[in-house]
């Protein structure tokens, strides 16, 4: 279990029977807890056993495409030794039982200082869940905390208490029994009974305080790539999402923001709205305002007929141009605040035989998901019913209670799978949430299918946060680093800005920027900006140093780390140093980010007029033990493509303190055209498991950056890439005119 077992450890089962006969199972923290709140809910049922065998995972994590669900679900019935052919996935629902207090706990674990951690953080992780009705998919949390600290242990725990169970009837020592393909078996005599015939027993037993989990040698289910359950409704279109919700006598609705961010809605002149066809109400909310009619395109129609006038809030005149020009002068203005600090950086920098400096800058970043923001509603009769995909339908009870002026216990959600989140649809961007519910109180009892038109998405998002950053780094007369200075904008979490290189004088300081503009997490969240710093950075200094950039950053890890380790298995696996034809180079990046290294090569042509296209990317994953591998080989392929558009294409822009783009035309996504070649590797190292959904993005940036210059001499310091401005070319001496 490695970090993990500390605190896993300390949890405990609960248990109970199944309305029928059988058994349910779950995991909490801390033996006081039901004392916190006096809650006797906390029967965490990750796990139903009924007696015709078959076992029951319940999902606390929403399905957008990662596969977490399949996964989870091994990691349970890995340890509980069940039949994969008798177990069945699904979602939890939005119920406060459920809330995902491993994330809490386990992201608690790197932020709590350590000598408060054996005392509180249990307790803690609970209520903050609880406060905040956290039922998050995110931060490649769902395999690393929920599967590793609820799954796997709920698996062993069942898988104990069926063999208990199971002696118990025979009148023999737990020790002669064995567990496999959802059967105990005495070993002696040969007698078996199932899981199902002994589950109202186990169900009776009282739980193991810390049961036994598999070592990864003996794991047989774990490791493979069985297929998943949601593959065929995703390829034959029956796949549910919240946006296919359709209920009777349902009315639809879209909207319009002020298009400045922090602005008002003054008044409307709704006059020729009104008198359009199937039209229902024009509904004023304090930045916005929505239509509601017989059917989505008559509402947008209406929408686009409607005459707002808008109070800015006094961002009317801000510009991209004048964005940057604050971060320079924040930057300018003083040394930040440390995110990590060591050596004397303005000594090594002073004593240097060499100093480079550099600044990089990348934009804002929208979203763009393929499922615009959406939710059904209905408002009836004292209850609020909620229809959706986000990534925490808890916290969206919660969001969707407050906005219909009902208690939490009088919502009910029911989340679908999410065509696409990255982040755009957690708690913090759960705007289309209170909308749709202030919208559908206008017709109820009515249901309301509330839907953002893809302009409302693209121009109205919570994006990733721009950032400058500005290096020094100093080189010893042999090439060797022996100071890094980084000062940026913005803030950097699960120390995105750090660096694995043994570089003694080490200095790195943020100054916090905020403007109008929302920001909300994004796919790998600080790890994207940094990334692209960093390893941009050390492509720089390895050039100024004369060296090879995978060798020099080879030299600076220690030998034997799990670091070096992946950086060399990616060099010799795209063929690092091999020929190229002219105008082709590679680039390489390393990064850790949740938990995970990865390391990947880009392999790039530039055109003579400075057309960058992306031939093929190598990826190499050190994430400690694959559960399923296939699902991990995509969720890397994913994260790259997700990261190409962006180094390439992505780039949010603001003029009179509105977003200029507002659809795909104008905020470019990588398409199947643009896809390399992809080729991913593991490194199992059996170390405590990373996440997998986010990682893939980080490097992918630099890695064609740094390619970009290894193929045209031309240094790419801001994104997106798009083409570059190649050097004019040589004159041709008068040797060569002779010819």
């Amino acid at each position: 279990m490695g970090k993990l077992g500390t605190w896993t450890r300390r949890g405990f089962l609960t248990v109970g029977g199944v309305i029928g006969g059988g058994l349910a199972l779950g995991v909490a923290f801390a033996p006081n807890r039901l004392a916190i709140k006096g809650d006797p809910r906390k029967l965490n049922t990750w796990l139903k056993i009924t007696p015709d065998n078959r076992v029951t995972v319940l999902v606390p994590h929403c399905d957008m495409g990662q596969g977490s669900q399949t996964a989870l679900a091994m990691m349970l019935a890995e340890e509980l030794d069940a039949d994969w052919n008798l177990v069945h996935a699904e979602p939890a629902p939005a119920m406060p039982a459920y809330a995902t207090e491993y994330l809490v706990h386990g992201f608690a674990l790197g932020f709590m200082p350590a000598w408060l951690l054996p005392r509180t953080v249990d307790d803690v992780s609970l209520l903050i869940a609880d406060m905040v009705g956290l039922q998050l998919t995110g931060g490649s949390a769902s395999v690393r905390m929920t599967g590793e600290a609820g799954m796997r242990v709920a698996g062993a725990g069942a898988r104990a208490m069926l063999i208990q169970a199971a002696a118990a009837r025979w009148g023999v020592d737990p020790s002669s029994c064995s567990a496999a393909l959802s059967s105990v078996r005495h070993v002696t005599s040969g007698r078996s009974l199932t899981y199902g015939a002994l589950a109202d027993d186990a169900s009776r037993l009282s739980p193991p305080t810390a049961p036994a989990l598999k070592p990864y040698t003996q794991w047989q289910l774990v490791g493979t790539s069985p297929p998943r359950a949601d593959i065929p409704e995703k390829t034959n279109g029956t796949a549910k999402f919240g946006i296919d919700t359709v209920l009777p006598d349902m009315l639809y609705a879209t909207v319009t923001a002020c298009p400045v961010f922090g602005g008002k809605l003054v008044s409307v002149d709704t006059a020729a709205a009104a008198k359009m066809p199937g039209v229902h109400s024009v509904v004023r909310l304090d930045d916005a305002v929505a239509v509601i009619a017989d059917g989505y395109w008559r509402a947008l129609q209406a929408v686009r007929a409607l005459q707002p006038v808008w109070d800015f809030g006094g961002h009317g005149n801000v510009t991209s141009e004048s964005i940057t020009a604050d971060q320079r002068a924040l930057l300018a203005s003083g040394d930040g605040s440390a995110d990590v600090k060591r050596g004397d950086t303005k000594a090594a920098l002073a004593a240097a035989a060499r100093v480079i400096s550099a600044e990089y800058y990348v934009p804002y970043l929208a979203h763009a998901t393929m499922e615009p923001p959406n939710a059904t509603v209905r408002i009836a009769d004292g209850k609020c019913e909620i229809w959706t995909g986000v990534q925490d339908p808890l916290n969206t009870r919660s969001v969707a209670a407050t906005a219909a002026g009902l208690a939490a216990e009088n919502v009910t959600v029911h989340n679908f799978r999410v065509g696409g989140g990255f982040g755009r649809k957690v708690p913090a961007s759960f705007d289309f949430i209170s909308q749709a519910v202030q919208v559908a109180k206008i017709a109820s009892p009515r249901p309301v299918k509330f839907i953002w038109s893809r302009e409302e998405d693209i121009a109205h998002d919570y994006y990733r946060p721009t950032a400058l950053i500005r290096f020094q780094g100093g080189l010893n007369a042999q090439g060797a680093p022996v100071a890094w200075r980084a000062h940026y904008t913005g803030t950097a979490g699960e120390n995105a800005s750090q660096i694995p290189y043994g570089i003694d004088n080490f200095l790195i300081s943020s100054s916090k920027f905020s403007n109008h503009v929302r920001t909300g997490p994004w796919r790998s969240v600080d790890h994207s900006q940094h990334g692209f710093f960093s390893e941009s950075f050390v492509d720089e200094l390895a050039l100024a140093a004369g060296k090879d950039p995978f060798a020099f950053r080879r030299d600076l890890l220690a030998t034997g780390s799990r670091y070096r380790a992946v950086l060399e298995m990616a060099a010799a696996k795209s063929g690092w140093g091999g020929t190229l034809p002219p105008g082709s180079g590679r680039g390489i990046a390393l990064t850790e980010a949740f938990g995970s290294i990865v390391a990947e090569v880009a392999e790039v042509t530039v055109s003579p007029a400075g057309a960058v296209r992306v031939n093929r990317v190598t990826a190499v994953v050190d994430c400690g033990d694959l559960v399923h591998p296939d699902t991990a080989t995509a969720q890397i392929e994913g994260g790259i493509m997700f990261g190409l558009a962006a180094a390439l294409y992505g780039e949010i822009t603001i003029d009179k303190g509105a977003v200029k783009q507002d659809n795909f035309s104008t905020y470019k996504v990588a398409k199947m055209v643009d896809t390399p070649e992809i080729a991913v590797f593991f490194i199992e190292s059996h170390a405590p498991r990373g996440g997998i959904g986010e990682v893939g993005v980080p490097p992918i940036a630099p890695a064609i950056a740094n390619a970009v210059h290894a193929a045209s001499g031309v240094r790419v310091r801001t994104l997106p890439i798009r083409s570059i401005a190649m050097p004019p070319a040589e004159p041709p001496s008068e040797h060569a005119s002779a010819q």
